[in-house]
């Protein structure tokens, strides 16, 4: 009965510590039981049939481990869980593209107070003082700040 429940303690122990590095990052609660476990059964195993015994589960247990981890990072099974999509956005570049203070373009979203606007042929995101205006409203740049731009509706 001691071997079942030494043996159920270790595996429990390592299968949490490896969920906690491969799966959740970090020292959380997962980490610390499967340490708690894992301890509790080299101890009950060192208590229960000698030292000998306990020494060589408690090096079973560091070579099944580090085993466990070896082959979770090799066989990629944490990359079913990480985000392999990529941000394709696009930030104004307001001051390459000639656009300056005074030029009139039109908003094609509702301006709350960011949106989208208009100037010539190119849509750029714009921003109000705080203002909300509707689309379709005829506005000016009143204000270029590094991929900021600032405007104001035509009155």
């Amino acid at each position: 009965m001691e071997w079942i429940t030494v043996i159920i303690l270790i595996i429990l122990g390592l299968g949490f510590i490896v969920a906690e590095i491969i799966f959740v990052p970090g020292t959380t609660f997962l980490g610390i039981l499967g340490v708690i476990f894992a301890v509790a059964g080299i101890v009950i195993s060192y208590k229960n049939f000698g030292t000998g015994t306990g020494t060589v589960v408690l090096l079973v247990t560091l070579v099944f481990g580090l085993a466990m981890l070896v082959y979770g990072f090799k066989s990629g099974a944490w990359s079913k869980f990480a985000l392999h999509g990529t941000i394709d956005g696009k930030v104004n570049e307001a001051e390459k593209s000639g656009l300056q203070v005074g030029e009139e373009g039109i908003s094609i979203s509702a301006l709350r107070p960011i949106g989208k606007a208009e100037f010539g042929d190119t849509v750029y995101e714009v921003s109000t003082l705080g203002n909300y205006l509707e689309p379709g409203t005829r506005i000016r740049i009143i204000k270029i700040k590094q991929n900021k731009i600032i405007v104001e509706p035509i009155t």
